[in-house]
C-alpha cells in the first residue's frame, strides 16, 4: 500500500486522551483522509487541480457505515463521474472483524451467549439483527475464506513446513466439545512464509493429522524437505508416513520443557544451560561430544531427564546440518505458537464457538490476513544459501538430497 499524509488537529488529540469517543473519531478522520488520497491517486489529480495526467473527475461522496471494535465509523466514499473508486482499504481488517462479529451474533441468535456477549454484540452491530441477517453476512464471507483455504498449492515448492494445533471448544448438538484446529505454515522457495491451510479434527490422532496432510497434498503441496513440529505421537507418525524422505525437526522449546519436567527442581537451571549448549552447537559432531558429557555428569542426578534427552537428541538437533542462518527460525515451532496466540486473542472473546462453521470463518479470516501480510512483506528467509547447500549435498558422493 502506498504512503499517505494524514493531518490530525490538536482537538482530535485531546479527545483521544480525554474523551470516551476519541479513538473512533480519530480513526474516522484518518480513514476518510486516506480515501480522499486514494481518489487523488486514481484520478492523478487533486480536487480542482488542472493536470494533463487527470483520468476523471469527482462527483461528491456517499456515506457508508463501517462497524469496528472502536465503534461505527461514517466513511465518506469519493464518487467518480466515470467508474468507481477502486480501493482495498482495510479489506483484510474487515474480514477478520466481520468474522468476529458474526461469531458473536451467532451466539446471540442461538441463545447461548452471556449477557456480556450480548452487550458487546449490540454495541458493535446495533440492536437489530436476526438469523437471516447472520445468514446473509455468512454467505458473503464464507466463500472468500473457503476459496483461500482450498486454493491450489502446486505452483510453489515449500522446503520448510511447520505444523501445530490448538484446542478450541465448539458447541455441537447442545453439548460443548473440544476440537483441534490444525494449522500448517510453509516457507516457499523464494523465502516467503505462507499459511498453507486450516483443518479441524476431534483429536490430534495419527488419522486426523494424516487426513489434514493429505488434503494439503491433494491441493498440490510439494517439495517439502523439513517438517518442524512438537513430539505429539500421532502427529509424528503422520509426518513420517506422509512426508517420506523429509527430515523431521523436533521443536527444541518443547523438548527442553519435556526434559526439565523430569529434572529435580534444584538442578533445572544448570541442566537447562547444558542442554542449551547442545542445541546451539556449531555442528552435529560437537553436539554429540556435549551430549556425552551431559550424560556422564547428569545420569546420577537426573536419570529420567537424561533418558528424555537421549531419546530426543537426533530429532532435536537435526537442524544442525543446515547452514547457521536457517537454524534460529527453524529449530522451534515458536512462530506457530505466536500465530496460535493471535487466534487465542479472538477465541477468548468467543470462549465457546457456536458451531464448526464459525471456527473456519473466524480463524480462517485471521489466517488469511496473516498470509497476505507475510506474502506481501519482507522475506522470512534468504533461500539462496539453502539452494546452494542442497545442490552440494545432492552432488556429493554417497549423498542424497533429502535427509531421511
Amino acid at each position: 500500500m502506498a504512503d499517505y499524509q494524514v493531518t490530525i488537529d490538536a482537538a482530535d488529540l485531546q479527545a483521544l486522551f480525554h474523551g470516551d469517543d476519541g479513538v473512533r473519531v480519530l480513526m474516522e478522520k484518518v480513514v476518510n483522509q486516506i480515501l480522499q488520497a486514494q481518489a487523488t491517486e486514481q484520478l492523478r489529480a487533486a480536487p480542482s487541480e488542472r493536470t494533463e495526467e487527470r483520468q476523471g473527475y469527482r462527483n461528491g461522496t456517499r456515506a457508508r457505515k463501517l462497524t469496528t471494535r472502536v465503534g461505527t465509523l461514517t466513511l465518506r466514499i469519493p464518487q467518480l463521474r466515470e467508474g468507481q473508486l477502486s480501493t482495498e482499504l482495510f479489506a483484510r481488517y474487515q474480514r477478520s472483524e466481520q468474522a468476529l462479529v458474526l461469531a458473536l451474533m451467532e451466539m446471540v441468535v442461538n441463545g447461548v451467549s452471556t449477557r456480556k456477549i450480548s452487550a458487546i454484540t449490540e454495541e458493535l452491530c446495533g440492536t437489530e439483527f436476526s438469523k437471516s441477517t447472520v445468514s446473509g453476512l455468512c454467505k458473503r464471507l464464507d466463500p472468500i475464506v473457503t476459496a483461500w483455504n482450498t486454493r491450489p498449492l502446486q505452483d510453489q515448492h515449500y522446503p520448510f513446513l511447520l505444523v501445530d494445533a490448538l484446542v478450541l471448544r465448539i458447541r455441537e448438538e447442545d453439548q460443548v466439545q473440544s476440537w483441534s484446529a490444525l494449522v500448517a505454515t510453509g516457507v516457499n522457495a523464494q523465502g516467503y512464509r505462507e499459511v498453507l491451510g486450516l483443518g479441524l479434527g476431534d483429536s490430534e490422532s495419527e488419522g486426523t493429522w494424516t487426513a489434514f496432510f493429505r488434503s494439503l497434498k491433494d491441493r498440490g503441496l510439494q517439495g517439502v524437505d523439513w517438517v518442524i513440529s512438537d513430539d505429539h505421537r500421532g502427529l509424528v507418525k503422520a509426518v513420517h508416513a506422509q512426508f517420506q524422505g523429509a527430515t523431521w525437526q523436533r521443536c527444541q522449546t518443547h523438548t527442553m520443557r519435556n526434559i526439565l519436567e523430569v529434572t529435580p527442581k534444584g538442578h533445572r537451571s544448570r541442566l537447562h544451560a547444558d542442554v542449551r549448549a547442545i542445541f546451539e552447537a556449531p555442528d552435529p559432531s560437537k553436539a554429540r561430544t556435549l551430549l556425552a558429557a551431559v550424560v556422564s555428569e547428569w545420569t546420577p542426578v537426573a536419570p529420567q531427564a537424561v533418558k528424555v534427552l537421549e531419546g530426543a537428541f537426533e530429532a532435536a538437533t537435526a537442524i544442525l546440518v543446515l547452514p547457521e542462518r536457517y537454524r534460529q527460525r527453524l529449530r522451534t515451532t515458536n512462530s506457530q505458537e505466536r500465530l496460535n496466540e493471535e487466534i487465542r486473542r479472538r477465541e477468548r472473546v468467543i470462549r465457546i464457538f457456536p458451531n464448526q462453521a464459525s471456527v473456519f470463518r473466524l480463524v480462517g479470516a485471521l489466517l488469511m490476513e496473516l498470509h497476505e501480510k507475510w506474502t506481501t512483506g519482507t522475506r522470512y528467509l534468504d533461500m539462496e544459501e539453502y539452494a546452494q547447500w542442497r545442490a552440494e549435498r545432492a552432488a556429493a558422493p554417497g549423498k542424497v538430497v533429502t535427509l531421511g
